[in-house]
């Protein structure tokens, strides 16, 4: 995973997966492994499935050529709330999308140091070791 600055502001983790590194086929395969992590967590709730490229078809917004599918899955690591302010980087997500041959994975820096580190485990797992 490497980390970026998004819009030279937001911190970004990216992981570009090529399909040859996992025996994930699709966006839903992808997520279905990130839901099996949310849901085995026990301070982590799933809260949605987000479908990001039908959305934006819908509203005859633009997609970038090579993105096939993008959706993003909607989870919460509310282990404290420690004042009101939390809420304005709550919830978490973790984008997928599906770019032909490889899928592109993505999310924003939690100001949690434990989400952060679980997120990039989750994200990193996905590339299947043989």
């Amino acid at each position: 995973m490497r980390q970026t600055l998004l819009m030279e502001k937001y911190p970004v983790f990216d992981l570009d997966l090529d399909k040859s590194e996992t025996t994930c086929t699709s966006v839903d395969d992808i997520l279905d492994r990130l839901k099996a992590k949310i849901d085995a967590h026990p301070k982590v709730a799933y809260i949605a499935t987000f479908d990001h490229y039908s959305h934006t078809q819908s509203i005859d917004g633009t997609i970038a050529e090579d993105i096939k599918d993008a959706r993003n899955i909607v989870f919460c690591f509310g282990v404290a709330l420690p004042n009101a302010h939390v809420l304005a980087v709550r919830p978490r997500s973790i984008g997928v999308a599906d770019l032909g041959d490889r899928f592109h994975i993505c999310f924003m820096e939690p100001p949690m140091e434990v989400a952060t580190k679980e997120m990039e485990a989750w994200c990193r797992e996905l590339v299947d070791k043989t």
